[in-house]
């Protein structure tokens, strides 16, 4: 199992690390983590060069901050990008966020911030990773008005069943988290989705799993995602470990 999207630079884990990545390494084959503010962006490269290859990175900028996202900040992130390259598996979680967000200006600002990290990711053939919440229609015109249709894009955390078939059409790809397990729109976007557009994954320290006294959420939690969605299209759990490895190999290139 691979987990496509999480956060190891948040303190829960962070200060965990040490003991908590040789338990992981016995179920998971890598996990990603994403890197979504600038203050964390020097503490995530540290987190990957400990522990490469196991773990990789991604960075970006999350739209919910974009009050505070000043032009140079923006600058930062994308020298460091341009410097760690080699380091670096994706660009995101980067994209739009109206739930948290109302004011149609600051929405402005986070289109304007979206299509430069979009053309960044042009620009360095890296694969970019969506949040959309409450956007997704929006992140997809503005996606396809870029001609991102043959580039590699993944929606993580995809709550917005009606744009499925239009996020399958454009060949791009979906991230499934342990919401699933509660969620009858998630089990309908899963039973809508082929195998080989879905990958697996916690958005940790998010979504504990207090039945089992978890504190916080870890990357292993990808496991209850990889048998709801076995369950959904009645196939074997190692039918879909299998394709959602494959497919999170070949996004990121690992």
């Amino acid at each position: 199992m691979i987990d496509v999207h999480c956060h190891l630079e948040q303190h829960e884990l962070y200060s965990r690390l040490e003991e908590l990545v040789p338990k992981w390494e016995k179920e998971l084959k890598n996990v990603i983590s994403s890197c979504a503010h600038i203050s964390d962006l020097e503490k995530t490269l540290e987190i990957y060069n400990r522990f490469k290859p196991f773990i990789r990175i991604c960075i970006g900028l999350h739209p919910e901050f974009i009050k505070d996202i000043r032009d140079e900040d923006v600058l930062r992130v994308i020298k460091f990008i341009r410097m760690n390259l080699n380091h670096i598996s994706a660009i995101g979680e980067v994209g739009l966020d109206y739930h948290w967000v109302k004011e149609p200006e600051l929405q402005e600002k986070q289109k304007e911030l979206f299509i430069r990290f979009i053309k960044l990711a042009k620009e360095l053939n890296l694969p970019i990773v969506i949040h959309s919440w409450d956007a997704t229609q929006n992140a997809i015109e503005i996606l396809e008005s870029e001609n991102m249709q043959k580039h590699r894009v993944l929606f993580h955390l995809i709550q917005d069943k009606d744009c499925i078939q239009k996020i399958i059409q454009n060949n791009w790809s979906i991230s499934i988290g342990p919401g699933i397990a509660k969620s009858k729109t998630i089990k309908k976007i899963a039973r809508d989705t082929p195998l080989n557009k879905i990958m697996l994954e916690t958005d940790s320290p998010w979504f504990k799993q207090e039945d089992i006294g978890q504190k916080f959420g870890e990357p292993i939690n990808v496991r209850i995602a990889l048998e709801e969605i076995a369950e959904i299209k009645h196939v074997p759990i190692k039918e879909v470990e299998y394709h959602t490895d494959e497919n999170a190999k070949a996004f990121f290139r690992l």
